[in-house]
């Protein structure tokens, strides 16, 4: 039976699945049996199976792992390898890893701390490094740190697959961290890149800061996910006008994603209007779970959110925010579902022809408004993006479709672009060259339809573009080590993505 029947039976199978989750472990099962069978199917049917293997879907199964689970398909290091780490690392049977996808489970989307039960989060995050980015399974990594957990349900369920105690903190958290990112750099050398990963807000941002400097380190909460939102921005402009600069943007959220897309905003506006880092914060204004982040404030403020305090008088909650700032651009970076309430969205309507609206938590539950109702109650006005899908809309005879604003239009792409490239360490530089090389990629057609993003299912394509951008900015700040530089990036990217096509032995 040729691969391409292979495929078309087994898609067959899977859409009598009656339920998301039996879907997924049927995919985890194909990707343990026959690997080139399950990306075959994961590049082909890539807008169908993307919220199978990755949000929300992944919520669920991160959920219910330790039930489901089955065997092992990524690397644990607990607290008991405290000292043995390398020894850890070096008993992978894969020895050529580039990217690493570590998380210690404190945070997964917007559900919490689900201690080792994370481990889907690396594991689908590497899928579709492999399916959307084309590095080779065989040089990725999965890891989940596991220092305990305080979630009290996991601790009493007798199928939490992770160690039965609190979270560690402090300098035992910190020496553990430590000896994982220097083995890490030790056992696959200094190019491995390593991608943090629902890591909570206090350890997430110390993590990058301490290692940006050391070793190739990215973090998809914070970087990932201003990169993508940054991209859907530049394109708006299409339809709004103006440039970055004319906006006024309000968060609800000041966690890693809100202050992340912030401070990428703020960098691009620096770029494009040449003018100061601090003048373009000031454009920028956050609410978080006490209100308007203002400078009365400060002194209570958590070190990562200082930057955004303004000179304002206080407000308690959003809807005194949208009165008071009228922002332009709307964003909701909260994982608190259905904050954009009717009359948030219809307030930010009555001064904008055309508000931006991004619903970006993650999963769909956590989602801050759904797509009906960013149209319904803006009169069909609002420019529209979430993180996690939804469906097509109809108002009064006119159909919207959603874009959605998911990381995985960046990070694959990226760290594809540092892999060929070689590149040592990653600059914020990197990030606005992905977000610009993915805006580039929506068209007239994709504006006319409402979407801010390309679709997904030339994911493939919008990857080799990325990762060409990201490489020539290398490149260009002497990050690189593969040298000569190729003379089209595109092509070489394209050239170096891995095919799940059957070998012809003959």
């Amino acid at each position: 039976m040729s691969q391409e029947l292979q495929a078309k039976r087994l898609m067959h199978l899977i859409r009598q699945y009656n339920t998301p989750l039996q879907k997924y472990m049927a995919l985890m099962d194909l990707e343990e049996r026959n690997e080139r069978l399950f990306y075959k199917l994961m590049i082909d049917h890539v807008e169908e199976l993307l919220p199978i293997v990755y949000t929300p879907t992944v919520g669920e199964a991160c959920q219910k792992y330790g039930t489901i689970f089955r065997r092992p398909q990524g690397l644990y290091i607990s607290l008991k390898e405290k000292g043995k780490v390398h020894d850890v690392l070096r008993n992978w049977p894969e020895k050529n890893i580039k990217v690493i996808v570590v998380t210690d489970g404190e945070r997964i989307l917007g559900l919490g701390d689900l201690g080792c039960q994370g481990m889907g989060i690396p594991v689908g995050k590497l899928a579709l490094y492999t399916a959307l980015g084309g590095i080779r399974p065989s040089e990725c990594l999965p890891i989940t740190i596991d220092v305990g957990t305080n979630n009290e349900m996991l601790l009493n369920d007798e199928f939490y697959i992770g160690m039965r105690q609190k979270r560690a903190t402090g300098q035992e958290y910190d020496d553990l961290l430590d000896e994982f990112m220097y083995a890490a750099k030790q056992a696959f050398g200094e190019k491995v890149l390593i991608q943090f990963e629902d890591f909570a807000n206090h350890n997430a941002f110390k993590l990058l800061e301490k290692y940006r400097s050391t070793h190739l380190v990215f973090n998809d909460d914070i970087q990932g996910t201003a990169s993508v939102v940054l991209a859907g921005l530049v394109a708006s402009l299409k339809l709004t006008g103006g440039t970055l600069a004319d906006h006024t943007f309000l968060f609800l959220g000041a966690g890693e994603a809100g202050t992340g897309i912030a401070e990428l905003i703020a960098l691009e506006i620096t770029k494009q209007g040449k003018i100061s880092l601090n003048e373009a914060r000031k454009r920028i204004w956050l609410v978080d779970s006490k209100g308007l982040i203002v400078k009365s404030r400060m002194e209570s403020l958590q070190h990562f959110k200082k930057s955004w305090a303004h000179e304002h008088e206080p407000c308690k909650g959003l809807l005194d925010a949208v009165k008071s700032i009228r922002p332009t651009i709307l964003i909701g970076s909260s994982g608190a579902g259905r904050t954009f309430t009717k009359e948030v969205i219809e307030t930010v309507s009555s001064f904008n022809e055309k508000p931006v609206i991004l619903a970006l938590s993650n999963p769909t539950s956590q989602s801050e408004c759904t797509a009906e109702e960013a149209y319904t109650w803006s009169k069909g006005r609002a420019i529209f993006a979430s993180g996690s899908p939804f469906d097509p809309v109809s108002i009064d005879g006119k159909t919207f479709i959603p874009g959605q604003s998911n990381n995985a239009y960046i990070f694959p792409g990226l760290g594809l672009g540092l892999v060929i490239s070689g590149t040592i360490r990653v600059h914020e530089d990197m990030l606005l060259a992905a977000s610009e090389a993915l805006a580039q990629q929506v068209t007239k057609q994709h504006l006319d339809q409402g979407l801010i993003y390309p679709p997904f299912r030339n994911i493939r394509k919008i990857s080799a573009h990325i990762a060409a951008g990201v490489a020539a900015k290398s490149y260009e700040l002497g990050l690189a080590t593969y040298l000569p530089r190729p003379a089209d990036l595109v092509a070489f990217a394209e050239s170096c993505m891995y095919s799940p096509i059957y070998r012809n032995y003959k």
